[in-house]
């Protein structure tokens, strides 16, 4: 039977590729998923950014992760009231439903939301600004890191708010009492991370110091190549 003609072609070649190749290969942890449920081990709030998809950076299994994506990473402070919390809800399904383990805050360069909030030259982009709302939550990331220096470029804040700003999720994840109490007796560890999308560097937060390290020591040579021919 043919498709829609308003579905988008690029989307079924994708399915077919995916049915040809990777279903194929994983028919029978599909099929166990279907009759056992899921039961990640990690959740991680990331970017709705098209360019970075985690289950495509950490290379993830079907029912590895449990992922949620909104505009700019963003994690709101626990606040139980009559209004719509998507990701107050997927925090409370995964943390009491899935029990999940770890909650990774991945935060991403050159990030769009972040550069909203940065750039007073922006402006809304409808007459509800729902963007302007809901990065009204990186205001407490702003506020501590110092705001824009007077000598600052903007690329440069947007990329040090971005650091600021998984900071500030991770301090607004543990408003949330189930987290806090789970963290507290060491059955749910939170973490903090950062992708550069033009070099694939992985940050992860270092709790420890609060700075951002990479993920990994060395680069593989494969990508240190690439880094160079860009760099020239």
């Amino acid at each position: 039977m043919d498709t829609p003609q308003s579905f988008p072609e690029r989307l079924t070649e994708g399915y077919r590729a995916f049915l040809d190749e990777r279903f194929s290969r994983e028919k029978s942890r599909y099929e166990e998923l279907a009759e056992s449920g899921q039961t990640p081990k990690i959740m991680l709030i990331g970017c709705c950014d098209s360019r970075v998809a985690p289950e495509t950076i950490f290379d993830a299994r079907p029912g590895e992760m449990f992922v949620v994506r909104n505009v700019a990473n963003l994690v709101p402070p626990f606040s139980p009231d009559d209004q719509l919390h998507g990701t107050s809800a997927a925090l409370e399904y995964g943390v009491q439903a899935l029990k999940v383990e770890h909650i990774v805050v991945m935060g991403h360069g050159r990030c769009g939301g972040i550069r909203a909030f940065a750039d007073d030259a922006q402006g809304p982009l409808s007459p509800g600004d729902f963007i302007g709302k809901w990065i009204t939550l990186i205001n407490p990331a702003a506020q501590r890191s110092g705001g824009r220096g007077r000598n600052e470029d903007l690329e440069t804040y947007v990329e040090r708010l971005a650091l600021a700003s998984i900071q500030q999720s991770l301090a607004n994840l543990r408003t949330f009492p189930c987290i806090s109490i789970l963290e507290g007796k060491g059955r749910l560890k939170l973490h903090g991370a950062y992708f550069a999308v033009a070099t694939g560097v992985l940050m992860v937060l270092d709790a420890a110091t609060g700075q951002f390290v990479p993920a990994i020591g060395e680069m593989p040579k494969k990508v240190q190549t690439i880094r160079c021919s860009e760099a020239g």
